[in-house]
């Protein structure tokens, strides 16, 4: 008989390229995990998997057993849920994605609070390059910044975030001054590439002016924005980048902002929730923790407010 549990587990390795990569998402060795499959292989009596040089490729058997494992383990946890809402407790596995950078300085510390304040609730957070591309279904919780083509997720603003243009002083002072967007177009500007945007059409917008939007010319490109950010204290050239990521740069004048009459889009940062059970009791827990983190919004300072 299967359990919940051999579920779960079949669930990662269905949305992992291989073993190895389950291997990390389950945090065992990659033996036991192929002892595990190969157990649950025997158990069911068919083969779940192929594996190729290509990665791993489900058989029929596996498309149904993480098809109906996923809705299995979706009915006990709304069951889980439901019966949850009769007492004040706040419990449950919370699944969390968000970004890289963010993460590590905003998401890990809000969710070290919340599992103090709630120790019967668990938490999975995984930190990704583009976490709104993650599975719908797998997720409670994805944190996202900036705009978003679409989405069939709840949506909820944590907290305002601008989009800023700049470069080292080092960078300003060796090449022709930047007065107008135009400008960039014969710079060395470096270019960050997430979340599907077309990170090369910088845009820009100033009250009682026509927007303007320049296609720049990268000169280096990375989807790491630590890395970017580290060309650019290098003197390496001009970049657009977040105002949670650059406030203490801009305040030390180890960068300095460009066009400050000008605009770039804001790149907010928001939660999507589940459109079924975005306000579960321990999703709303979280985002109250969440927002305490984040207002005031850290990245601001005084004169911005």
């Amino acid at each position: 008989m299967l359990s919940s549990e051999d579920f779960l587990f079949f669930g990662v390795i269905a949305r992992s390229g291989s073993l190895a990569d389950a291997s990390r998402r389950l945090n065992v060795s990659a033996p036991a995990v192929t002892q595990r499959l190969k157990a649950l292989e025997r158990r069911v009596g068919v083969r779940l998997i192929d594996r190729s040089l290509r990665g791993l490729t489900l058989t029929d058997e596996g498309e149904l057993l993480a098809a109906e494992g996923a809705a299995i383990v979706d009915a006990i946890e709304q069951l889980d849920e439901r019966l949850g809402r009769r007492s004040t407790t706040v419990r449950g596995k919370l699944r969390i994605a968000a970004p890289y950078g963010f993460g590590r300085e905003f998401v890990a510390a809000a969710v070290s609070e919340f599992v103090q304040l709630y120790p019967e609730a668990t938490v999975a957070l995984e930190l990704s390059d583009h976490p709104a591309s993650l599975s719908s279904d797998s997720w409670d919780v994805v944190i996202h910044i900036g705009a978003l083509n679409s989405t069939n997720r709840l949506v909820t603003t944590l907290a305002p975030n601008r989009r800023i243009v700049c470069a080292s002083p080092t960078y300003l002072q060796d090449n022709p001054a930047i007065k107008k967007p135009e400008d960039l177009q014969h710079c060395r500007c470096l270019a960050l590439r997430e979340n599907d945007e077309d990170v090369t059409l910088w845009r820009f917008s100033r009250p009682k002016c026509s927007p303007e939007t320049i296609r720049i010319k990268p000169f280096m490109s990375t989807n790491d924005g630590a890395i970017m950010r580290s060309w650019a204290l290098a003197g390496l050239g001009v970049i657009m980048r977040s105002e949670w990521d650059l406030a203490d740069d801009l305040a030390s004048g180890s960068l300095v902002q460009i066009l400050s009459d000008w605009r770039a889009p804001d790149a907010d940062v928001v939660a999507l929730l589940s459109a079924r059970d975005g306000r579960s009791r321990r999703i709303t827990a979280f985002l109250e923790i969440m927002r305490g983190h984040l207002h005031p919004v850290p990245w601001r300072v005084p004169a911005q407010s």
